[in-house]
Formats: C-alpha cells, structure tokens, sequence
C-alpha cells in the first residue's frame, strides 16, 4: 500500500475553517494514498487552550464532515488525526478517527494519556477508557496518539487485541524531538507491528512542533521520515512484513506470562 503523512502547522491567526479549506487542499494532493493520515488536534490546535471550548465539537462537526468528503473525494482510508469532541455528556475528549473510502467512522479513540507536562490537556480533556482494533482493508489497525507513545503497556494491549499496524497522531514538541523518533522506533519493534505517526509542524503558543512524521516498519527500518515543513510525506509499505517478522523473530510468541515479583528488600 502506500502511506501519505499529511503535516499540518496551526497558527494562531488562522481560523479553524480557514484552516479547513487548506487542509483540505493539502489532503486532495494525496490522489494516489491507500491510507492518509493526519496529526493530533490541527483543527483547534493543541496549543490553543483558552479556546477549547468554543472550537470543540461533535462527532457530526464541521471538522468531521469536510473530512468524510476528503476520504470519499479520495477513495481511501483516512485517519483525521484527532478532534476536540465535544461528548454527548458534555465533556472534551481528544479523539482520533479513522474514515474508510465511502466516508464513514469505521474506528474511533479517545487519548487516554491527557498530557499535563506544560500543557493544560490534563486539566480541560477527559481521558479515555477504551481500546480497539479495526479490521480495515489494509488489515488489522489500532491507534494510539501522541503520549500515549511513552506507556508500552497499551501498546501490547493493542497486539494482543490484534493489531498489525497503529497509527499516532500528534503534537510533539521539537523540544524533544529525539524522544519521538526514539520512542517511534522502538514501539515499532517491540511490538513487531507497522507504525504511520503523524506530527504537527510550526509554532503554537510559543512552543515549536517537531514535525519528523514517520513509517517505522517491525524490523525498526525507518521507511520514510519528513522533515520540519507543512506538506505530504509518502512511501510505499508492505503489509507482509509483519507477518514475516513475526515467524522468523517470534519474539511475541516466547513472551513468558505468571512470573510473580517480590518487592525490593530494604
């Protein structure tokens, strides 16, 4: 198949639907994608935390809307990154989503690491409770996004429900760069699965996005990395690899279960 990583930058004097139209202009270049993806929250932008509230929005939101013509427009799957969803309950969550070709929702997940390290998410963003694996026509897919990339633990969740590929919006700062093409990598091969992370670009609020979207396959190959700019990053990717490394390094396989651990002694 082939993977288009669409980096987006959310300026700060930029309305959400200016935005919009252009990131949709940006996605309509990706006419030859089987699966374009998207980084977290572009459309309010992360950063932008006074005005959570009035740019959340519900699943049937503008945001979503243009995104389902952009997928049918396309005729391939497309992971929107993340919105800022207003709940039927009222609450925020940040919520990545996935469209198949005839537009419809068919994967959807809340973040469930809200960050709070100079960063306000944790305070107006509820976290989620759950996990999922799709079965889309590129196989098996989960998500993950953004700090979600620093707790192993759901990643294996995410292999054990099934998963072969994830996909990880986000808004990794340049700041710490290394760690998110450290962290990119090392899911990839622990885990033995394709991984499609997106990345914002520019600056919000003071604060520089790193960029460096990425395709780390389960050998820890880097097939393609973008750089610091807005624009589309591509490559072709092939689905059996996943397979094939898990027969010839079944390392999945030899995980041993029902050792006990004892506390450390004083």
């Amino acid at each position: 198949m082939r993977v288009s990583l669409v980096q987006v930058a959310s300026p700060a004097n930029e309305s959400v639907a200016a935005r919009r139209e252009r990131v949709g202009q940006l996605v309509a270049a990706a006419t030859d994608a089987d699966l374009v993806v998207l980084p977290e929250l572009w459309a309010p932008g992360y950063f932008a935390f006074d005005r959570y509230p009035e740019r959340a929005e519900p699943l049937d939101g503008d945001t979503v809307e243009a995104a389902r013509e952009w997928a049918r427009r396309l005729g391939c799957l497309l992971h929107l990154g993340s919105v800022l969803e207003r709940g039927a309950d009222g609450r925020l969550y940040n919520t990545a989503l996935l469209l198949d070709a005839a537009g419809a929702i068919v994967h959807q997940y809340r973040k469930i690491h809200v960050f709070g390290y100079r960063s306000r998410e944790a305070e107006l963003v509820t976290p989620g409770t759950r996990l999922d694996v799709t079965r889309t026509t590129l196989g098996p897919v989960g998500a993950t996004t953004c700090y979600d990339l620093r707790f192993p633990e759901l990643w294996r969740a995410l292999v054990d429900a099934g998963a072969e590929s994830v996909v990880v919006p986000a808004a990794w700062p340049a700041a710490r760069r290394h760690h998110w093409q450290l962290f990119t990598s090392c899911r990839a091969v622990e885990e033995q699965i394709l991984l499609f992370a997106c990345n914002a670009v520019g600056e919000q609020d003071g604060t520089a996005l790193g960029g460096h979207s990425r395709v780390v396959d389960p050998w820890g190959e880097v097939l393609v990395e973008a750089g610091t700019a807005e624009g589309i990053t591509s490559c072709e990717v092939d689905l059996g690899v996943v397979a094939r490394a898990r027969a010839e390094f079944p390392v999945l396989r030899d995980r041993r279960l029902g050792w006990s651990t004892a506390p450390a002694s004083k």
